[in-house]
């Protein structure tokens, strides 16, 4: 059996058994998309996740599984990226007190053929988007050229990341209509075999501050995360911090939620191009809610700086309260 048929069978018997003990009741505190950054340099290392400045009810936990499939295009003077990514996630959300949230997460990130090539081409069209030169390139291809020494190609079956994330929030402020929490999240990725390759281990700290009244909730967060003596591919380092924030909103009418969030990422790697600016992700989200469990869709689209960042990507998610 293949570890990609191993992993989803697990995740499968996990849904399973969290639906089987979900209580029954209509959850509306959700908060934010669970869906975690998607361009490259980002998605490989530690980025703050937008939360909800709002806490759980007592004792509360949240069991969440999502997959994500995403296609890269970068052309520049210095490098070359076509290639996809796809994640699979899992995580444990437990209120452990009126004052104390975990997050316990696993992702795996490998790449993959997810056929996006045809579907990014006709979204771009349809919304009047540049191309950006990938009509011009065959599709479905997976390579990584730069001046730095990196040539990969056909990495299709290659991990990118492996790896598990914990994250610890306390209740600073909550009432009808405010909420402001802070949090701490430490990070370990190891991939232990292909171009890959890779063992390290962050930590990052935000501030959630969320607003909500009637069908209109609102959620920001500003983050930083931190790592020392990392490199990407062939020895590119990594900078030692970087900045995030993020900024979401969500029309709720009964089970329906309509969401949009921006999220703009400090670059996180010391080189002379485009990986050293920004990257800016727009998401926008219809989030279903049934009784006890919520299923989320999401379209991700790059902002500002088109050679940094995932061309596109979408996410698949469930979210079951316990």
């Amino acid at each position: 059996m293949s570890s990609i048929l191993i992993r989803l069978t697990m995740l499968f018997l996990m849904i399973s058994a969290a639906n089987a003990f979900a209580s029954n009741r209509v959850a509306s505190n959700y908060g934010p998309l669970q869906v975690y950054a998607q361009s490259p340099a980002q998605a490989v290392s530690l980025t703050p996740l937008l939360r909800s400045g709002f806490s759980l009810s007592h004792g509360q936990k949240e069991v969440y599984f999502s997959g994500t499939a995403a296609s890269v295009w970068a052309e520049t003077d210095d490098y070359f990226a076509d290639y996809y990514h796809n994640t699979l996630s899992a995580g444990l959300r437990w209120q452990l007190s009126d004052s104390w949230m975990l997050d316990t997460n696993y992702q795996w990130r490998f790449s993959s053929n997810n056929q996006l090539d045809s579907v990014t081409t006709w979204f771009h069209d349809t919304l009047g988007f540049s191309q950006n030169g990938r009509a011009d390139t065959p599709k479905h291809q997976n390579q990584i050229y730069s001046n730095d020494g990196i040539h990969l190609t056909d990495f299709s079956g290659e991990t990118l990341n492996n790896a598990f994330t914990l994250y610890l929030g306390y209740q600073l402020f909550q009432n009808a209509y405010h909420g402001l929490s802070i949090g701490g999240s430490l990070y370990y990725n190891t991939v232990d075999s292909g171009p890959f390759t890779n063992e390290n281990f962050e930590q990052a700290v935000q501030l959630n501050y969320s607003y909500r009244q009637n069908r209109h909730h609102f959620h920001s967060t500003l983050g930083i995360s931190f790592r020392q003596d990392e490199e990407a591919l062939r020895n590119i380092p990594y900078n030692d911090n970087a900045l995030m924030y993020g900024l979401g909103y969500e029309y709720q009418v009964e089970r329906h939620g309509w969401l949009i969030e921006i999220h703009h990422y400090q670059g996180v790697l010391e080189t002379d191009n485009d990986f050293s600016e920004s990257s800016n992700e727009v998401l926008l989200g219809y989030r279903y809610y049934l009784d006890n469990s919520a299923i989320e869709f999401t379209v991700i689209e790059n902002l500002l700086n088109m050679d940094n960042s995932t061309d596109i990507a979408f996410t698949l998610g469930y979210r079951i309260n316990l």
